[in-house]
């Protein structure tokens, strides 16, 4: 149960980083899941793991750390689209 919970908040902070910036992901709620488990991961490493936390994931540092990594991937595809 403990993974499902984990996978659903990584999924809700990867969708709520994406609304912040105003990008979406690529790949649906595939791609937001893989964004909040990232961004918590970059979070985690750049802030420490304060505030509240939810399954295991520290929410402020991982929602700063997700809208990171969105806006990252988001300049990448970005990129890629005008090459094209």
């Amino acid at each position: 149960m403990g993974i499902i919970l984990y996978l659903i908040v990584g999924g809700l902070i990867g969708w709520l980083a994406g609304a912040i910036i105003g990008r979406d992901m690529p790949l649906g709620i595939i791609g937001n899941i893989i964004a909040g488990i990232v961004g918590a991961w970059i979070g985690g490493e750049l802030l420490g793991s304060w505030g509240p936390s939810l399954a295991g994931i520290a929410i402020v540092p991982a929602l700063i750390g997700a809208i990171i990594f969105v806006f990252i991937i988001s300049a990448i595809m970005r990129g890629s689209r005008k090459k094209r």
